[in-house]
């Protein structure tokens, strides 16, 4: 009998050491999977939040604003342009739609997704200085069962073009006024011819010189606009040789020494005779004979017309003509490089020109690889500055 208490004894002593050992290896083995759980969800969570700020910086790279809502209209995530298109303050996501983007069309174009599936190519136009244009595509997001339970907002801005539309319906109207006039003239001078006038020797040539001089002002215009075609297109080739500016101005000056007469202006050359550059010479002369005319006309009577240069850094070389005549406005110095664009039109056709003069200066500076730029105010003249490549960096690079 005592064996066998002693026995069970044993075996309960032993029992209990083994269910001590396998309580503990249980506990060891749910600590470890808790922590291999927990390592798990870290690494997901970790995952889910570098596939987040991927995603983030994937749609703040586009140039298209995106906004995405849930079921309520509340912003679950705006990429940076539509934060910008819209002035989105911070925090974005969690925000109701109409306090974020605070635009009434946006969110009546949500409403429409109830009861349609797709909104493609809303314009939008937002009143800013200037104005901005928006093209609006909506896509409602829907379960398998049909309903709605979000929305993405793809926001395209379209204001570069509705200015490029602008800029071309403006070029077409002014291109047909300044064709219309001299061709009116033309013709206006041939009916009478045709009426009889050709008979009359005094008439017949008054008739003709107007012919002849209207004629010769369609054919500029034409020829300024071709070349601006080309310039546009990169068809121009520019023969760049080593220029002297002095000289070059020179020859300008003196092919409009009867108009600087006319007016009793003085047109200086400062520019020193050592001072090259890298040029088309018939390019140059085109842009000297545009600055320094238009300086002529403009400047004020019995002024003076001052061309200078220097040079400006170790690649280029920077020439200015300068009038003292009334000068310009902001608007104006904004805008003057634009084609047909005119501060006083009345005047500026009494004086003849084109009106393309300014921008062929700007785009055969362009290609040249330089720049154009205009200093003035009112009352006190006005400078034009443009740059061309110096020659001594150009045979620095060829060494």
């Amino acid at each position: 009998m005592t064996i066998t208490i002693i026995l069970l004894g044993i075996l309960v002593v032993v029992v209990t050491v083994l269910w001590i050992r396998v309580a503990r290896r249980a506990r060891e083995i749910e600590r470890r999977y808790e922590q291999e759980l927990s390592d798990q969800r870290a690494a997901h969570a970790m995952t889910v939040e570098q596939q987040g700020q991927r995603l983030q910086t994937l749609l703040d790279s586009m140039i298209e604003g995106i906004v995405v809502l849930d079921q309520q209209r509340r912003v679950t995530l705006a990429n940076r342009a539509a934060v910008n298109f819209f002035e989105i303050a911070e925090p974005v996501t969690g925000r109701a739609l109409p306090e974020a983007v605070r635009h009434y069309e946006v969110a009546a174009l949500v409403t429409r997704l109830d009861t349609e599936p797709t909104v493609l190519g809303y314009e939008l136009r937002i009143e800013e200085t200037p104005p901005r244009f928006l093209q609006v595509n909506a896509v409602s997001l829907r379960d398998a069962a049909g309903a709605m339970h979000g929305a993405v907002l793809v926001f395209h801005d379209l204001t570069r073009v509705r200015e490029l539309e602008g800029v071309r319906q403006e070029f077409v109207a002014n291109v047909s006024h300044e064709l219309r006039t001299p061709l009116s003239l033309i013709k206006g001078a041939a009916e009478t011819l045709i009426d009889g006038a050709k008979h009359d020797a005094n008439a017949l040539e008054r008739l003709l010189n107007i012919v002849d001089r209207n004629a010769e002002r369609l054919r500029l215009l034409i020829d300024d606009l071709l070349l601006l075609a080309k310039l546009d297109s990169g068809r121009v080739v520019m023969n760049l040789q080593p220029s002297q500016l002095h000289p070059a101005v020179q020859e300008v000056i003196d092919d409009l020494a009867a108009r600087a007469q006319a007016r009793d202006m003085r047109v200086v050359n400062s520019l020193s005779l050592d001072l090259m550059a890298n040029a088309d010479p018939d390019r140059l002369q085109q842009v000297l004979s545009n600055l320094i005319d238009n300086a002529i006309k403009y400047g004020r009577p019995s002024g003076v017309v001052e061309i200078s240069g220097h040079l400006l850094d170790a690649d280029f070389v920077e020439v200015c003509v300068r009038d003292d005549g009334p000068g310009m406005p902001a608007e104006a110095r904004a805008r003057v490089f634009e084609r047909f664009y005119r501060i006083d039109k009345a005047r500026s056709r009494e004086q003849g020109g084109t009106g393309l003069g300014l921008a062929i200066v700007k785009h055969v500076v362009q290609a040249h690889g330089g720049k154009v730029r205009v200093e003035s105010e009112p009352g006190r003249g006005a400078a034009f500055y443009f740059t061309l490549p110096r020659v001594a960096a150009v045979a620095e690079d060829d060494q």
